[in-house]
């Protein structure tokens, strides 16, 4: 397969709490298990977790190695951003902070003006962006 818009696409990131992590994508925004693997704590046989919508070109793996820990170090400016075109569902909002998401303010005051900015455990943000894009 040639490098294109058709290449499916994975985000990578560390997490120190994977069932934090899992309570705030699964059951906050709504993402599938894709994946799943329990390390044994082994160097190198890491847990990690896929999730995502099976229709959807991307996903994100969430990995802890309990042998070798990565310590997840996003800035403010790493963004994972969801384009509603349209309001931020009240209820969507409320299962975020239910399921451990905290709401900050953007560092950019655009995501401000145009959707509403999530931090998860891990200090990753998820912007649910009120505008609509495409590449195309």
């Amino acid at each position: 397969m040639a490098v294109n818009g058709t290449a499916h696409v994975r985000i990578a990131r560390p997490s120190k709490d994977l069932a934090a992590a899992e309570r705030f994508w699964i059951g906050g925004l709504g993402l599938d298990v894709l994946y799943r693997h329990e390390g044994d704590g082994t160097p190198g046989d890491h847990s990690l977790l896929m999730a995502g919508w099976p229709e959807a070109a991307w996903h994100l793996e969430l990995v802890h190695d309990p042998g070798q820990p990565v310590e997840p170090r996003p800035t403010a400016e790493d963004l994972l951003v969801v384009y509603l075109d349209g309001e931020v569902p009240a209820d969507l909002l409320a299962r975020l902070l239910e399921h451990g998401g905290t709401r900050v303010p953007a560092h950019n005051p655009y995501w401000d003006q145009w959707g509403v900015t999530i931090e998860d455990a891990d200090g990753y943000r998820l912007v649910l962006s009120t505008r609509q894009w495409s590449n195309s």
